[in-house]
């Protein structure tokens, strides 16, 4: 069985852009991070808080558990050096588990071959000890192996995590393009909203924005809708630990909040997708939803942010201009977002000149492969 105690090196993955807002969460649950990198960061923990990461974190896409590295160079290697470890002590023989990798290292041109040879050799090693061996395959959704291979260092990990963290299951209906939970919420963490002012998301699309603001506000674990990790599938696992991590964040969290959440759209089929999400959620109540052009998304006095996250213009149809949206965004905060700050989430420079504001800051975000930037206007009543 797999020792849930013991300590070794936790790597967390997110991403990039994400990983000064990860840090500062994980530093907040309490761990040291010893080393920060674009897509992630590391610290020293045990199987067990791999369980509280998993649950808590909002900006993670996966937690890596380490159980061994050493020089490997080439696959002969590799396979020898994993068939010595005690993978009985991980796997069950009658479970299931699946290999990811990502290599960089002249003898491998494919990393299908290297996940193979893992494979190969976490089978052989079953077989020989059990005597029966585990099934594999490329499902998420069971025991889930790592491996790190980077020039001469290979580093072989369980993913505790299985299924990315960005899926919260609380996305049933979305609309086109819709955002990744992970980059809503670190877009929300780059701005200087804090649960007990007002947010106000204009475009809110299928709500993922305003739904992440509102787990975030009534301080809801953004897992608390899975049923399903990686480190479930470990042997040795105690679901008691978990069930304890779950009553307690119930305990934790708030019915009610004091601030608005709004969120709107001209599409009706969008409002419909984010009240369903919303539900699936269990934040229904604490959002705002009304169907209108985002110049009429009503803005309530006192302290808050107006976040929007308008089409990029990357795929226009024929003859369709945007000019006058990006000029509208910025007439509509001007008129009616003073006193607050505005936010505009975009990956297209030429369209966000035509607000007409001067951004306070410019903070570079990856929306998939798009390189963007979430920009912030002081919105002052008068003139400054």
């Amino acid at each position: 069985m797999a020792n849930f105690s013991q300590k070794s090196t936790i790597s967390i993955t997110c991403p990039v852009g994400l990983a000064p807002f990860l840090q500062k969460e994980v530093t907040d649950l309490g761990y040291q991070t010893n080393e920060v990198r674009d897509t992630g960061l590391e610290i020293k923990g045990t199987l067990n808080d791999c369980i509280r990461l998993n649950f808590h974190l909002r900006t993670a896409h996966r937690v890596h558990y380490l159980i061994d590295e050493r020089p490997v160079d080439n696959p002969d290697t590799l396979f020898k050096w994993i068939k010595l470890m005690q993978w009985e002590d991980w796997i069950p023989p009658n479970g299931y588990f699946s290999v990811t990798s990502r290599v960089d290292h002249p003898t491998i041109d494919n990393d299908q071959y290297a996940n193979l040879r893992v494979k190969d050799a976490v089978v052989d090693r079953i077989r020989f000890k059990e005597s029966t061996r585990p099934d594999t395959g490329p499902d998420l959704n069971s025991t889930v192996l790592f491996l790190y291979w980077d020039k001469e260092i290979a580093r072989i990990f369980i993913d505790t995590s299985g299924e990315s963290l960005s899926r919260r299951n609380y996305r049933s209906a979305s609309v086109s393009a819709p955002m990744q939970e992970t980059l809503a919420a670190g877009i929300i963490y780059s701005t200087n909203w804090k649960p007990g002012m007002h947010f106000i998301n204009p475009m809110t699309g299928s709500g993922t924005i305003a739904i992440e603001a509102a787990l975030i506000a009534s301080n809801r674990a953004p897992a608390s809708l899975r049923n399903n990790f990686g480190f479930m599938h470990i042997r040795g696992y105690d679901p008691e630990y978990y069930k304890q991590l779950r009553d307690e964040s119930k305990i934790n969290s708030r019915k009610e909040i004091e601030a608005k959440i709004i969120a709107t759209d001209q599409d009706q089929s969008a409002i419909r997708s984010a009240i369903k999400n919303a539900k699936t959620a269990g934040v229904d109540h604490l959002i705002e939803f009304e169907k209108c052009e985002f110049e009429r998304t009503p803005v309530p006095e006192g302290d808050g942010v107006i976040v929007l996250n308008p089409p990029y213009g990357l795929r226009l149809e024929p003859g369709e201009d945007l000019r006058p949206l990006y000029k509208g965004i910025g007439d509509f905060l001007k008129s009616e977002g003073a006193g607050k700050t505005g936010y505009v989430f975009t990956a297209n420079n030429a369209l966000a000149k035509k607000i007409g504001l001067r951004s306070k800051s410019k903070t570079l975000f990856y929306n998939t492969t798009l390189e963007c930037r979430l920009l912030e206007y002081e919105l002052y009543k008068g003139s400054r």
